[in-house]
């Protein structure tokens, strides 16, 4: 137990730490999309995978918790490193010209990451809130209204707002911009760092970057200009 909280109060074991929450959740990411997907081709499939996803014990009560956690973590502890890495460097790329070897986003972690932060809020006051609050304060968990399920009509309808949808197209730029530093450097903390492995964690990196933020952009295109 003291070697764990040795690794872990450590500046290496913080990092270690942050790494494991971030491709906890870019799977989690990776999951949410596939599930969100289905809505642009079956509202059935897309109800009934939200329907189990909301009312299974196991995702409810032990999954959405260290998720939750998850979040929290990741985000304080990038923005504690961020805050204390900038101290440390300031006079260094004063001396080393540090911005001429490094890109703006990788520079700028906590400014991209407080956007995604401030959208992760705006989503879970969209979704997450109106959930619980129908499951756990009203009572009602059988996620129908008027005998059909709620959930892609719930979404459809959060859609109509071209504002939310500008939004929510934004705050996943930035969310590509922040997964391109962040994929691979998760592995650097990891330890996965090789001539002949890093070029090939980039690349896929850079595509899951693109391609995942670029998918939510869609549905929520797809869900605006198929709605009215």
């Amino acid at each position: 137990m003291s070697w764990v909280k040795n690794t872990f109060s450590s500046s290496i074991g913080r990092k270690f730490a942050m790494a494991l929450s971030a491709l906890f959740l870019m799977i989690f990411l990776l999951q949410h999309f596939v599930i969100n997907f289905t809505s642009v081709f079956s509202e059935t499939v897309f109800n009934d995978i939200s329907h189990f996803m909301g009312t299974n014990a196991l995702v409810q009560f032990a999954l959405q918790p260290v998720l939750i956690f998850a979040v929290v973590y990741h985000f304080a502890m990038g923005f504690a490193l961020e805050i204390k890495n900038r101290n440390s460097r300031e006079v260094k790329y004063a001396m080393n010209k540090g911005q001429a070897n490094s890109s703006w986003f990788s520079r700028n972690m906590i400014i991209s990451g407080a956007v995604i932060l401030a959208f992760l809020g705006l989503h879970f006051y969209d979704f997450w809130v109106p959930e619980i609050t129908t499951k756990y304060i009203e009572g009602d968990m059988s996620g129908m209204i008027n005998g059909e399920y709620r959930y892609y009509h719930e979404m459809v309808e959060k859609f109509h707002d071209p504002v939310r949808v500008g939004i929510y197209s934004l705050s996943f730029i930035l969310l590509a911009m922040h997964l391109m530093h962040g994929f691979q450097s998760a592995f650097q903390s990891m330890g996965a760092r090789h001539p002949k492995y890093t070029p090939g964690i980039k690349k896929f990196g850079n595509i899951y970057a693109i391609l995942i933020p670029a998918g939510f952009i869609f549905i929520a295109l797809y869900h605006h200009l198929t709605s009215h």
